[in-house]
């Protein structure tokens, strides 16, 4: 199983859009793990977007994160990143087909509404960033025997 990390910025939780997200990750398959409601600090905005430092939308990316409570949730699934990332669309929300978070609900780049990890690398560290490793649970659900098929007995 695989554990990644998905952020609804400031812009989702302003259109009181976080129950319709979580209702479509759920939806595909994705079991929560872990989820709160935070205020990002600079401090945690500038660790996170790190690697994007030095580029002309990095204080932009620092400022909108920052700029109201977000949700972060860690999703747990086999191949928890590809599904995220499938089910999110295009970073630009004009890339990004129908039936995807992005494609239905936003119009912006600078507004696209969610994060999740881009690898599971990325997902490792950014959970490290945003979750205590006790904040972590591990449980199961009956459901999951219907949502993959499992291989073994």
């Amino acid at each position: 199983m695989q554990i990644t990390l998905v952020l609804l910025k400031p812009d989702a939780v302003q259109r009181g859009l976080i129950g319709e997200i979580v209702s479509r990750l759920e939806a595909r398959g994705l079991k929560i793990v872990g989820m709160k409601m935070m205020q990002v600090s600079r401090e945690l905005a500038l660790r996170h977007y790190g690697e994007h430092q030095g580029k002309p939308f990095f204080d932009g990316l620092v400022a909108f994160i920052t700029s109201g409570p977000i949700v972060a949730m860690a999703l747990e699934a086999e191949s928890a990143v590809e599904l995220v990332r499938k089910t999110m669309g295009a970073t630009s929300p004009l890339d990004s087909g129908p039936g995807t978070v992005r494609g239905d609900l936003a119009v912006d780049i600078g507004r696209n509404l969610i994060h999740g990890s881009d690898s599971p690398e990325s997902a490792q560290r950014e959970l490290a960033l945003f979750f205590d490793e006790d904040e972590l649970l591990a449980y199961s659900r009956d459901t999951d025997a219907w949502i993959a098929e499992t291989t073994g007995a």
